[in-house]
């Protein structure tokens, strides 16, 4: 039985993320025994673990420093950059170092590690917010009341932890645009004053319900600024978790997807747990389906792969489960709908600019916990879309068409999805095997670097023809159940593989590695290491994440790729940590990177989620090419308890999500560990910033 309400995981791994986001935000996948049981030893593998095992690494001397390997939460605690003070004010910490010129679109002086309760922009910066939790986004909707709310009214109100977010232009008014964002999930003791998780009134489970799934709004330029305000306007649109929605792709239509209310198999109600996406090049958006288990219950009903599958990606077994909608709404007790599950997990796409318009989820792009969905065009012309799979030991994957994009055929364009081959990644290191050994110590060759391979698991031709690469498996099943198909090639378990996108001025693609505390990990938490550290994850019991750069063949279309690690995270004062080669004494500490973005010099914003230093999360710009490549600054960091999604960076302003502020581990409506963003005695509600420059200039500009 799911755990309720604060009887919650007390233990963090040392990530800042509280037990009450970790509950509700993923139903503690971080937590228990990992569920790619596979072997997956692959490009001879085998000798490094059975060294490894032969006994535990704690401290190695790098360069004449210590290299803290394996931290307790106390040891890690003492070696972060800084902790926390008496009164909540900036954590003592290192001056970072300015000395170096930085490129166009860094000149800024970078934000300090702090934890202060609010947004905190460089000198020379501002910030508001657009839109929070609650907000009427369609006209005549009531104002927010946390003390009167209604499922009716949440259905026309911005929703709850808003994450991705895209910034479009509008079709017609050149001083307005379109803002759009998912919202990932909700967290009922944070939403109802005196909340009862072990009995959730049927109007709570509904409000849930209309609080997931997106918003669409139109906001217009501020004059003289790169502030945006919200407008009511006729794009604006809630999704929830009860709109109509279509599938495309192998899966739709068949066994797999049909349900006591949609026999055709074809129509499925709402979209859940909707993390980081991407806005594609013919404007539309795509939405990751990702922590879609905790939302489920009794697969002790199920059967066969149903049953596998729901297993490896985490259902409860049987008991009420964290938000209780199956009380209420039968579809999500999979004993009575065993297949309701199935029809999530997806890659969501959204016409912003037809509020008519049906969303579609793609079933071709693969069934797993999706982060991410980022699209780019190839030199051939086909689109190729990256994804991760947010759990430890999962997998990178993407999507590469069958037809070529084709410039203003929207119609065309949309389509795109629906026929190509996905794909699934392996790795492999070049260095020597004793070289890699949970240290983090730099290889002889100087970097953490290899080669890949892309292996096909299910091809849609043009004419719409399936074919499955996978044997036992139909296209359909590969479809559904992506996880296990990966499993039969091999791939590659990550750490945590979250945002995937590929930079728009040198081709090469960055991906988002969050955590892993449980590589190779010995003594209790033996049972939860599933793999030793790897060239691709050389760090044992990896709390702080990685970013990993690829030099995809063919600029994304071919099967062969190259890797390397651009910045293995941490503290710059540790010997560990690595910056792209840059010098660590004039960058700014990072810690678990989540969500990854580019501006238009080619600049890498990273967003992190669960600061495993002791300070606040925040959005940082990295410089990946030339004499400056690994110099990195911190342009901003989010209140107490909170996470930093989104971001999407132009000339004019930087917009970010602030997901779950006030979310500590014990926190309720009555108690939150935040005020933000009204701040005295308001309660904490996530909410959506812009941020520009205060005299007008261009972001990042001197």
């Amino acid at each position: 039985m799911a755990l309720k309400g604060l009887n919650l995981f007390s233990n963090k791994f040392t990530s800042s993320r509280s037990s009450l986001t970790c509950t509700y935000k993923c139903g503690n996948n971080c937590f228990g025994e990992c569920r790619n049981t596979t072997d997956n030893e692959y490009f001879g593998d085998m000798t490094r673990r059975s060294a490894l095992k032969a006994g535990s690494l704690s401290v190695v001397a790098v360069g004449g420093a210590a290299a803290l390997a394996a931290c307790s939460p106390s040891e890690e605690e003492a070696a972060s950059s800084g902790s926390s003070s008496a009164d909540g004010s900036a954590a003592p910490t290192k001056d970072v170092k300015v000395d170096t010129v930085s490129v166009d679109g860094m000149k800024f002086e970078p934000v300090e590690p702090n934890n202060n309760d609010d947004v905190t922009v460089p000198e020379g910066y501002e910030y508001s917010v657009l839109v929070a939790w609650g907000d009427p986004i369609i006209e005549g909707a009531p104002e927010f009341d946390i003390e009167n709310q209604t499922a009716k009214a949440q259905e026309e109100q911005f929703g709850f932890n808003n994450d991705f977010l895209g910034l479009f232009d509008h079709p017609e008014d050149e001083n307005k645009m379109v803002y759009v964002c998912s919202h990932e999930y909700t967290t009922e003791p944070q939403m109802h004053p005196n909340y009862d998780a072990e009995n959730p009134t049927e109007e709570q489970v509904n409000i849930g319900l209309a609080a997931h799934g997106q918003s669409i709004i139109e906001v217009s330029k501020v004059e003289g600024s790169g502030e945006l305000k919200m407008e009511f306007g006729p794009l604006n649109r809630r999704i929830t978790a009860m709109t109509p929605m279509t599938f495309s792709g192998p899966a739709a239509g068949t066994d797999l997807l049909k349900t006591n209310e949609d026999p055709s198999g074809m129509e499925v109600l709402g979209t859940l747990n909707n993390c980081a996406g991407g806005v594609t090049p013919w404007g539309t958006y795509l939405s990751g389906e990702e922590n879609i288990d905790q939302y489920w219950t009794n697969s002790k009903a199920l059967d066969g792969r149903n049953k596998e599958y729901a297993d490896r990606i985490g259902v409860e077994e049987e008991g009420q489960s964290e938000r209780g909608w199956e009380l209420f709404h039968d579809r999500f007790d999979m004993e009575k709908e065993p297949n309701e599950i199935n029809r999530f997990g997806y890659i969501v796409e959204i016409d912003p600019m037809d509020p008519e318009s049906k969303p579609v989820k793609h079933t071709l792009l693969g069934r797993f916990k999706h982060e991410a969905g980022n699209t780019h065009i190839a030199d051939d012309g086909r689109a190729v879309v990256y994804m991760g799979d947010d759990e430890r030991f999962e997998y990178i994957y993407k999507f590469v068409t069958a037809d070529k994009y084709k410039e203003g055929d929207k119609e065309h364009n949309m389509k795109l999805m629906t026929a190509g081959t996905l794909y699934v990644a392996s790795l492999e290191g070049n260095s020597k095997e004793d070289e890699i050994d949970g240290s983090g110590e730099l290889p002889e060759d100087g970097q953490f670097d290899g080669k890949g391979t892309w292996h096909p698991l299910v091809t849609v031709d043009i004419d719409g023809n399936a074919e499955s690469h996978i044997e036992g498996f139909s296209p359909e099943e590969v479809c559904v159940y992506t996880r296990l198909a990966a499993d039969t090639v091999g791939a590659t378990k990550m750490d945590r593989p979250e945002d995937f996108e590929q930079n728009p001025v040198t081709g090469k693609a960055y991906v988002a590695l969050t955590n892993n505390s449980y590589r190779g990990a010995t003594g209790e938490n033996a049972k939860k290491n599933e793999e030793e550290p790897m060239e691709w994850a050389p760090i044992k019991e990896n709390k702080n994440g990685f970013v990993m750069e690829i030099d995809d063949a063919e600029k994304g279309t071919g099967e062969e790729f190259t890797w390397n690690l651009f910045i293995v995270c941490g503290d710059p004062e540790e010997a560990y940590t690595y910056f792209g080669g840059f010098d660590k004494e004039k960058v700014s500490p990072i810690s678990c990177p989540d969500n990854v973005a580019f501006d238009k010099h080619g600049l890498l914003w990273i967003s992190t989620d669960g600061n495993a230093l002791g300070t606040h999360d925040g959005l940082y710009a990295a410089s990946t090419e030339g004499d400056t490549r690994g110099e990195l600054k911190c342009f901003m960091t989010v209140p107490a308890d909170a996470e930093t999604c989104g971001p999407y960076i132009d000339d004019e302003h930087v917009l970010v999500n602030v997901q779950h502020p006030g979310e500590g581990d014990e926190s309720t409506v009555e108690n939150p560990s935040s005020n933000w963003p009204e701040g005295g005695d308001a309660k904490p509600r996530p909410a959506a910033v812009v941020v520009w420059k205060t005299d007008g200039g261009k972001i990042g500009m001197a």
